[in-house]
């Protein structure tokens, strides 16, 4: 299985906006943690989405996981191709 056939699968599409939503979710709650020392959501709301960033924050937020969930994804199906390749030779 190489490229192509991998990221043709429905599977791997799935797996890519789980991966990826989970990264953004848990990036931004341990962002919020380290800058403000607890979960303050109305100060980062003031300081990354308030006003007029809010469409630059949700662009960065969704490409970061995008890139994040196409890298773990694909290292996860390529690896399970690997074991499945030595388990059947």
């Amino acid at each position: 299985m190489g490229f192509k056939s991998i990221v043709s699968q429905r599977k791997y599409w799935k797996s890519v906006i789980i991966l990826g939503l989970i990264f953004a979710i848990l990036y931004n709650l341990i962002s919020i943690l380290f800058e403000y020392g607890g979960f303050a959501f109305e100060a980062y709301y003031n300081d990354y989405i308030a006003g007029d960033r809010w469409g630059k924050y949700v662009l960065a937020q969704l490409g970061a996981a995008l890139f994040y969930g196409l890298i773990v994804s694909y290292g996860q199906f390529k690896s399970r191709e690997k074991r499945e390749e030595n388990s059947n030779n």
